[in-house]
């Protein structure tokens, strides 16, 4: 098997990008402190064409160095929003009616491989600061809530790591949904 070249991968540009119908997802970072997750969330976003990135609270925006490291450009692909506050987002969307799910681990989670989206509906995910996960204020108001199962000792993840797992999840059960 020969590895592929970047001219062979059919890469969008930006105007296509902006141009493509997009997976119906959105990702709400509440306080995300790492700025290399934060450009990991970005190019994951980008990789399977989400709707927009809303940054909260104390998540840094672009432009920025260091989250650029990571994003490769994909801050100037993917849309995306900077809201002071979690709370005011997570009711904005909500009114627009979007289902709001915080990813987290909390009592009647549902675990990620349970999960199954509804056809024609956008969720918006939320995922918290590293150290104190989502703020008990947004999971009250979310939807619900989305666990991912693990077996291991630690029951944590990297918030880049986590994202990159709901998202291709949903990407799949949204994609054979169509």
């Amino acid at each position: 098997m020969r590895k592929l070249a970047n001219a062979e991968l059919d890469r969008k540009n930006i105007k296509e990008f902006k141009e493509a119908e997009k997976i119906p997802i959105i990702v709400v970072l509440d306080d995300v402190r790492s700025l290399h997750n934060i450009g990991s969330v970005f190019r994951t976003s980008d990789a399977f064409l989400i709707e927009k990135i809303y940054l909260c609270g104390i998540t840094a925006t672009p432009p920025n160095k260091e989250i650029h490291k990571t994003a490769l450009g994909a801050t100037e692909t993917v849309a995306w929003e900077y809201v002071k506050n979690v709370l005011e987002i997570v009711q904005q969307l909500k009114s627009e009616k979007i289902k709001v799910y915080s990813v987290e681990q909390t009592e009647n989670a549902i675990m990620l491989d349970h999960f199954q989206p509804e056809t024609n509906t956008t969720y918006a995910l939320i995922f918290g600061n590293e150290v104190k996960g989502v703020s008990q204020e947004a999971i009250n108001l979310s939807d619900g809530v989305i666990e991912i199962p693990q077996l291991g000792s630690k029951h944590s993840l990297n918030i880049s790591v986590s994202v990159g797992i709901v998202i291709w999840d949903l990407f799949q059960k949204i994609s054979r949904s169509k």
